[in-house]
């Protein structure tokens, strides 16, 4: 079902993917409709979300504001996103999730650069991470930092990392065949990987436009889910796009990195569930690319005294794998 309000083409079209999470969806819209910059559609659309007489509840103040989707089945951040750049009508896409939002001068700040440089198909803020989670209170940059031009090499290797409330020229988008909807997490991660592989230009600068909410149980919480997800979309890239060969070889590196970061997730799991060989197995293969003394030394342990090696990590209350590989 669809609402359309009818007026002249905005500049921007707003959309704003809603499910399970009508507790935050009024404060979001609340964020769009105190912009500065004035000339925008917002389109929200419900991803055949459980909580949707709530969410409707919550919309209500805004609805003769916006155009609303309701989706018949639950696709996905992909799915729901594509569904509102299909049918915007503006020369310019802002993505914006219906837990977060933004500062009232995240339009003008971002269609004021666009503006300025035309080559640009891709253009993203700072945010300050609010919420239950441990890096509240920081930043986006500060915990995923941005250094240098936004490449097919530099993104890839996470030396820049997109942040996903991102201002886009719809065009652009379009070309680069929008988001993939058989990915489930690290969706943007894929777009921004097949628009850079095309020549398109990704930039960014470092002031606070967004209130980024973070959850604990969100999917990208979970490190085998986020590692499998990466690996899916590398080995996609590899697959259908063609790449130069330093590329190419840049990715399988990467390749080589995510499926051994995968290994550790794994290992960890099945450490914490006694499984001592299947740890032992995904531990080691990890570490024929890590090649730390550290976990050498935790897979000696575990050969010889699994039990011990288990109560000692859980009296320290630490993490055995954690983002330092090197043990």
């Amino acid at each position: 079902m669809s609402e359309t309000a009818l007026s002249a083409a905005p500049t921007v079209s707003i959309i704003i993917p809603a499910y399970n999470t009508a507790a935050f969806i009024g404060n979001t819209l609340a964020s769009v409709v105190a912009q500065t910059y004035t000339d925008y559609e917002v389109i929200v659309v419900n991803d055949a979300s459980p909580d949707t007489p709530d969410t409707e509840r919550a919309l209500a103040p805004y609805r003769d504001r916006l155009s609303y989707i309701v989706l018949e089945r639950n696709r996905g951040l992909s799915g729901a996103r594509n569904a509102g750049i299909r049918v915007a009508r503006g020369q310019y896409i802002a993505l914006l999730d219906s837990d977060d939002e933004w500062e009232p001068t995240y339009l003008a700040e971002q269609v004021a650069v666009m503006e300025s440089e035309p080559s640009l198909a891709v253009l993203y803020p700072n945010a300050r991470i609010v919420g239950d989670h441990p890096h509240a209170g920081r930043t986006f940059m500060d915990v995923c930092p941005s250094h240098g031009e936004p490449t097919f090499r530099s993104v890839l290797t996470q030396r820049c990392n997109v942040f996903v409330s991102v201002l886009a020229r719809r065009e652009a988008l379009l070309r680069a065949g929008l988001f993939d909807e058989s990915l489930r997490s690290v969706e943007d991660f894929d777009l921004w990987m097949r628009l850079l592989a095309s020549g398109a230009r990704i930039g960014y600068h470092r002031r606070v436009l967004v209130r980024y909410r973070k959850r604990r149980d969100s999917l990208s919480a979970n490190p085998i889910w986020m590692a499998q997800r990466v690996v899916q979309v590398l080995d996609k890239l590899v697959a259908r796009v063609d790449l130069a060969p330093d590329d190419r070889a840049a990715v399988a590196e990467r390749q080589a990195y995510f499926r051994a970061m995968l290994d550790l997730a794994e290992g960890k799991h099945a450490f914490f569930r006694l499984e001592t060989r299947a740890a032992l197995e995904h531990l080691e293969r990890a570490n024929a690319f890590f090649d730390s003394r550290r976990l050498r030394l935790v897979c000696a342990l575990m050969r010889t005294f699994p039990g011990v090696l288990l109560r000692v990590y859980r009296l320290r209350d630490r993490l055995l794998l954690g983002a330092d590989t090197s043990f």
